[in-house]
């Protein structure tokens, strides 16, 4: 079912989305054919929304996308996946903030969302470009500086990249937020730094800094520091979860990464 998608009504190629990229992403969980963080997406869907000055719906609430998935999505078959949904403004309106807005989604099927996947990845800085670490860029706007990472990747034999800030510290990959272990530590790049907001990430720390399984500590980071992890996690809202096997010449482990997400996949 991964190519299929659903809209809210007939694609029209006049939208914003496609003429300007005037959109914004936000993914939801489906986990044995049940919705879990739906109320934490559905907050960052409403944030992600109002930063963009985008005309919210009054049907728009969390009851009516639970209604909406459970009959498109989960009835259809889909037990395990990531429904990637994109909000898109229209073309209708006297003033932008005033158009109204239109749907897009598509569903990826897993195993288990919350499973990190067995293929570890291969990543590199990326030091052409950079990310900004403004208020938008911690939603999942259009991003250029996305499509050219993965093309550079994609050139490169490469899985993703890592983008820095204007200040030549890591801001996060291309897909998703990166996690550094240290010993007992684990570093996550400030959203200040130019790192997502990403509900999916906040429920996985929050889960092991309630537990006492990991001292978590939001962080600064300089490119070389990423040298220095024993292990690197990507948390990608609209991919899933990955270890990260080898930034140039450095190799990691994902030992214990592992066990910290079969404790909180555990406990769901």
């Amino acid at each position: 079912m991964e190519n299929q998608y659903f809209t809210s009504g007939e694609l029209d190629v006049k939208n914003r989305a496609f003429l300007s990229g005037d959109t914004v992403k936000v993914s939801f969980f489906v986990r044995d054919a049940k919705l879990i963080m739906d109320e934490e997406c559905y907050f960052f869907l409403m944030a992600s929304m109002r930063k963009m000055r985008m005309n919210i719906p009054l049907s728009y609430t969390l009851e009516f996308f639970q209604s909406v998935f459970n009959k498109e999505v989960i009835e259809r078959g889909v037990k395990n996946g990531i429904i990637n949904f994109q909000v898109f403004r229209n073309m209708d309106g006297i003033t932008l903030s005033k158009s109204s807005v239109s749907y897009y989604y598509e569903i990826v099927e897993m195993n288990d969302v919350l499973s990190v996947h067995e293929r570890s990845l291969e990543l590199d800085l990326i030091k052409e470009i950079n990310v900004n670490n403004n208020l938008l860029s911690n939603i999942r706007v259009h991003s250029p500086e996305n499509i050219y990472g993965e093309i550079y990747a994609q050139e490169n034999d490469l899985d993703d990249v890592i983008f820095l800030n204007p200040a030549k510290r890591i801001a996060r990959a291309g897909t998703g937020n990166l996690l550094f272990l240290e010993g007992d530590v684990i570093k996550v790049p400030k959203q200040t730094e130019g790192a997502y907001i990403s509900p999916l990430m906040e429920n996985f720390v929050t889960f092991l800094h309630k537990n006492n399984l990991a001292d978590i500590q939001e962080h600064e980071i300089i490119a070389f520091e990423s040298q220095k992890a024993e292990e690197i996690l990507l948390i990608s809202e609209e991919k899933g979860i990955f270890s990260v096997g080898k930034i140039r010449n450095k190799t990691f482990g994902k030992n214990r990464f592992l066990e910290l997400a079969e404790a909180w996949r555990k406990s769901f």
